[in-house]
């Protein structure tokens, strides 16, 4: 009869091999499914008949006086995605007048209809471009133009969110009653003001449509929005400007035409002779007018003195206007470029003055000049200081963030001490061959690595390179946490080419750590253990710690301990010894406690049955 443990053994080992078999079944049934995945059950239909089902679906029988006709199906071709997109939009409830480009799109029409009427109406008032033949043209782009007027007034306009008690306002009604309490929709509606309908008694006359250009909020608020949206608004600064001095000439040229007009073509030398194209003729007088460049024939008459006389104040007050705009447009496009030749002066001058040596010199023009080229500006902490620490905070996880989080020291910390971190990050760019940090050096920075290499050396020559890191990389992590003499720097990092990292101070970091305290425990304890990790047995208690040994070795009895021995106990004490070796370590206590005299050590002590410790020097 088998004992209790043989026999849990056996059933131990049957349920362990029952395992492994319905492990290994399942195994095949998986394998086999992933080699033809498309494999069906027995009970599932046969392709032929599947196709059979298909071609009965795509055919359709219609009976007609008893007879039968099969008739195809005709199936609708597929709708392109672009289509679809189309199809399936559908116009938001409310829009947002900051973000949604949507509404920046809108504006850009709304403008080209407002600038139909701004360009064209002095030109049909004055020029005779607008005949019989043509006026349906006129009136059809008129009315388009209005068209649009009529939609953003009752479409777009009542759908824009505003924001009232701090709050973004999304109700219909709110929308609808905030935009009719504004100045703006009075001027709307006054631009729809329908004047066209005196054309029954007047004929069609342009002037009569000059309600449509008090629509000009549109046209401001187009810029606004355009410029918010561009990388580069200065462009387009540059191209309204310019646009608003054409159409002072444009407007000088009509008021010039009409002017000719009513004292009759070609009846002076001052005024349009009617040979040529009219209004370029008339442009060309208006930009020599203006712009005072001169040439032009002396008016005789009294009305053509006046005329010239206001247009040449007005073309040097109008011409001096654009002149200065122009100028700030250009010096707004170019202020971060010139701060930067200022301080590249200013740091030359500097040098000069105290002769440093021109090595120096040509290191910190190269600093500059690289520093500008990559990034554009000299300090970027200048740039986001005017904003809130929220949006510093949200520009700085998106620029910064995916680097640091990498980071094997601030892994499994605060998410928010993270954040805050990310906020100290200063951006320093190093020249080819400078020295990161140097051996021996008190080490009060982290440093991570945005871009370029830097290289670790060494050796006898200073020159050995024992690794190279790259973007991304990070070191000097352990200085931030070290104290005492750990925080001192252990090896030489210079850069390779030129390289651009991010710099975190202890100072900073220690000022973060006070108010996350789980995080500063955390940190401390990963630091210690790449401290110790790092670190070289400098003894032999050192090594015999690295050698991993479970139980160490049982250090040598003393030659004169064992001479003693054997003198005062002789053969008994080493028989004695010799019956306990393989005796367990169970501790013994006899009942008799019989006293024994030392000879050697001249003291009387008990023997305690066979203690372990009696033998701890053996």
């Amino acid at each position: 009869m088998l004992s209790l443990p043989v026999e849990t053994s056996i059933v131990v080992n049957e349920r362990l091999q029952e395992l492994v078999k319905l492990f290994k079944d399942r195994k095949d049934r998986a394998k086999e499914r992933m080699v033809d995945p498309d494999e069906s059950d027995d009970e599932s239909p046969s392709e032929k008949k599947v196709d059979e089902e298909k071609a009965e679906e795509e055919v359709t029988i219609y009976e007609f006086m008893g007879y039968k006709f099969p008739v195809p199906q005709f199936k609708m071709p597929q709708i392109p995605d672009w289509l679809r997109v189309i199809l399936e939009y559908r116009f938001p409830s409310s829009i947002d007048p900051f973000t949604d480009l949507i509404y920046v799109v809108w504006l850009f029409f709304v403008t080209l209809a407002w600038n139909w009427n701004v360009w064209l109406i002095p030109v049909r008032c004055t020029f005779p471009y607008q005949t019989p033949e043509n006026i349906h043209w006129w009136l059809l782009m008129d009315y388009f133009c209005d068209g649009i007027y009529i939609v953003d007034i009752f479409v777009m306009q009542p759908r824009l969110q505003f924001v009232r008690g701090g709050d973004i306002v999304c109700d219909k009604e709110a929308m609808r009653d905030n935009y009719r309490q504004t100045e703006r929709f009075k001027m709307d509606v006054i631009s729809l003001f329908p004047l066209d309908l005196l054309y029954f008694f007047t004929g069609v006359k342009s002037l009569l449509r000059f309600p449509r250009l008090l629509k000009y909020n549109a046209f401001f608020e187009f810029n606004d929005r355009l410029e918010a949206v561009m990388s580069k608004a200065y462009i387009y600064r540059v191209i309204r400007t310019s646009a608003y001095l054409l159409y002072s000439l444009h407007c000088n040229a009509c008021i010039f035409y009409w002017g000719s007009d009513y004292e009759g073509l070609g009846s002076t030398k001052w005024v349009y002779n009617g040979k040529g194209n009219s209004y370029i003729r008339c442009y060309y007088f208006a930009v020599k007018t203006l712009i005072t460049i001169g040439g032009l024939p002396d008016p005789t008459t009294v009305f053509e003195i006046v005329f010239q006389m206001l247009n040449y104040f007005v073309g040097v007050f109008a011409f001096s206007i654009m002149i200065g705009q122009m100028r700030d447009v250009f010096g707004a496009a170019t202020a971060g470029e010139a701060y930067y030749r200022h301080c590249v002066d200013s740091t030359v001058k500097y040098m000069s003055s105290y002769k440093i040596p021109r090595e120096v010199q040509n290191r910190v023009k190269i600093w500059y000049d690289y520093t500008w080229k990559s990034q554009g500006m000299l300090d970027e902490q200048e740039l986001l200081i005017q904003l809130p620490d929220k949006m510093r905070l949200d520009i700085a996880a998106d620029v910064n963030y995916s680097i640091v989080s990498k980071v094997a020291l601030f892994q499994g910390c605060d998410r928010q001490m993270i954040f805050d971190m990310l906020k100290r990050l200063k951006s320093v760019v190093y020249l080819p061959g400078d020295f990161v940090c140097k051996k021996g050096e008190i080490g009060r920075e982290m440093y991570i690595i945005k871009a370029g290499e830097v290289q670790v050396v060494g050796g006898p020559d200073g020159m050995t390179v024992f690794v190279t890191l790259r973007a991304g990389s990070v070191f000097g992590e352990i200085s931030l946490l070290a104290g005492g003499g750990g925080n001192r720097r252990t090896a030489n990092v210079k850069a390779h080419g030129f390289a651009n990292l991010f710099i975190l101070d202890k100072k900073d970091l220690a000022e973060i750590l006070v108010h996350y305290p789980e995080s500063q425990k955390l940190l401390r304890k990963k630091a210690k253990k790449m401290l110790t990790k790092d670190k070289k047995p400098t003894d032999e208690k050192d090594q015999a710690k690295d050698t991993g040994e479970v139980i160490p070795q049982r250090p040598e009895t003393p030659k004169l301990f064992k001479a003693a021995l054997e003198v005062g106990t002789g053969q008994t004490f080493a028989k004695l010894k010799e019956a306990y070796k393989g005796a367990t370590l169970e501790v013994f206590i006899s009942p008799v406690k019989p006293e024994t005299h030392c000879t050697i050590f001249g003291c009387s002590r008990q023997k305690i049955g066979i203690e372990k410790q009696s033998w701890r020097f053996l």
